[in-house]
């Protein structure tokens, strides 16, 4: 209907230019019939290209249908080929897991003896020594295959070396991150995979650097003696402190707070102890000195019958100069003399007790203050953090301890001062006692005579 619409819209087109172009109407009729004939042979070209067109689209569409078909029957073909190879790979499976076996359980216990492995090798000394032990370890334990024999026997080689490295004592030159952070070239000494020193401070291993630190801070000055001593040792037994937990022990024992940290937990009050306690200490030996010097000389008048300067000479000089009183009156006049010479004897005594009592009494204080400063964080912080509560805690107990040891040598002095004085004063009194019986002895004589 479309082709017939176009076919008269383009008749009544070329009819009118024809009609434009015609000079009569027979020779308008004559064009008409010209240009119908020339249009139906036209339409009978296009029919039969039409015809002729439509019969090779036929044929491909045939052929199309052909092809589509066959690739149906390939696409069966192959998915029936697939499914068979799944069952095929699905039965090899079960039979390569059926006679594996305890091998796909080695393949998972080997990877996990590997990590395991690999991190006591990581963090061994040894490792120090002997860099890069670990790449077949951490090649095995990334692995997705079995491993080979090979592989095992390396492993396990590794894993005596490390016993055999663990009973050696072993020097060997390193790098030693000091604690000011300069790095340098030193001589270690390995004690097994326990300790390292070098100039006799102890080290640490870091295996994320593998690199030997120096502490800022070392143990007691003894351990470090010890690792002194043995690195100069040549041979034989050295006592040496022994770290088996490769350093765990050691970054504790480096906490423990020295002498200086008491002194400082302790604050003001512990200050005060030790004021007290060195001024304690200065007034005794002072006083021994001077109770030493008066007992030599009270020794050496008994052996001398000529009054010298000591309190026993004195005594004796108030005697020989009242050769002609009675026996009360030389008793009144030695007593006194005696009197005078025990400010001398006894003086600085009272101060060391006093002292003494001071310095408890001054640890009692610094316990309260102490406990006072660990309620007061209580009520800041809670008791969630213990740290928050040591400051205060350690004041109490460090004040306490410094009162005790203050205290205590303090009491012990006064009280071998005070025997030593009182020995000396009753020499005196001895000695005046021995006057009076020989004035009134002598005065018994004279009347007597």
């Amino acid at each position: 209907m479309k082709n017939i619409l176009l076919f008269l819209i383009s008749f009544l087109l070329s009819s009118t230019a024809i009609a434009e172009e015609a000079a009569t109407l027979d020779d308008l009729l004559k064009q008409v019939r010209e240009d119908s004939l020339l249009q139906k042979k036209e339409n009978r070209a296009r029919e039969e290209r039409f015809l002729r067109e439509h019969s090779e689209q036929q044929k491909l569409l045939e052929d199309a249908s052909e092809l589509l078909l066959a690739e149906e029957k390939r696409s069966n073909a192959l998915k029936s080929i697939y499914e068979q190879n799944e069952r095929e790979i699905n039965a090899m499976e079960s039979n390569l897991s059926t006679r594996m076996g305890s091998l796909g359980q080695l393949h998972g216990i080997v990877r996990q003896l590997a990590n395991d492995i690999d991190s006591v090798i990581d963090s061994s000394l040894v490792s120090a020594q002997k860099p890069g032990r670990d790449e077949l370890l951490d090649e095995l334990a990334g692995a997705k295959t079995l491993p080979a024999i090979g592989q095992l026997e390396a492993v396990w080689h590794l894993l005596l070396d490390e016993l055999v490295e663990a009973g050696k004592l072993a020097r060997f030159p390193a790098r030693v991150i000091t604690n000011t952070g300069e790095e340098t070239e030193q001589t270690v000494t390995r004690v097994g995979v326990f300790n390292a020193v070098s100039n006799g401070r102890f080290l640490r291993y870091l295996p994320e650097s593998t690199h030997l630190i120096e502490p800022g801070r070392q143990p007691a000055g003894r351990f470090q003696s010890m690792a002194k001593d043995l690195e100069e040792s040549e041979g034989g037994i050295a006592p040496f402190p022994i770290d088996p937990t490769s350093g765990a022990m050691l970054a504790l024992l480096i906490q423990v707070p020295d002498l200086k940290d008491r002194i400082v937990q302790g604050g003001l009050v512990g200050g005060l102890i030790i004021i007290i306690g060195l001024i304690g200490l200065i007034v005794a030996v002072e006083r021994y000195i001077k109770l030493n010097k008066v007992g030599r000389e009270i020794d050496n008048q008994m052996q001398d019958n000529i009054p010298g300067d000591n309190p026993l000479g004195r005594v004796m000089a108030v005697y020989q100069a009242n050769p002609g009183v009675d026996t009360e009156t030389l008793e009144l006049k030695l007593d006194e003399a005696i009197l005078k010479e025990l400010p001398v004897l006894q003086r600085g005594l009272r101060i060391v007790a006093l002292l003494a009592e001071i310095a408890l009494l001054l640890g009692l204080l610094g316990t309260v203050t102490g406990i006072i400063e660990t309620f007061q964080s209580i009520t800041l912080f809670g008791t969630g953090d213990p740290r928050v509560m040591s400051g205060g805690i350690s004041q109490a107990l460090v004040t306490t301890v410094m009162g005790l040891i203050t205290s205590i040598p303090l009491l012990l002095f006064h009280s071998f001062l005070s025997a030593k004085s009182n020995r000396l004063i009753h020499i005196l009194d001895e000695k005046s006692t021995a006057f009076v019986a020989m004035l009134a002895e002598s005065h018994q004589v004279k009347q007597n005579a």
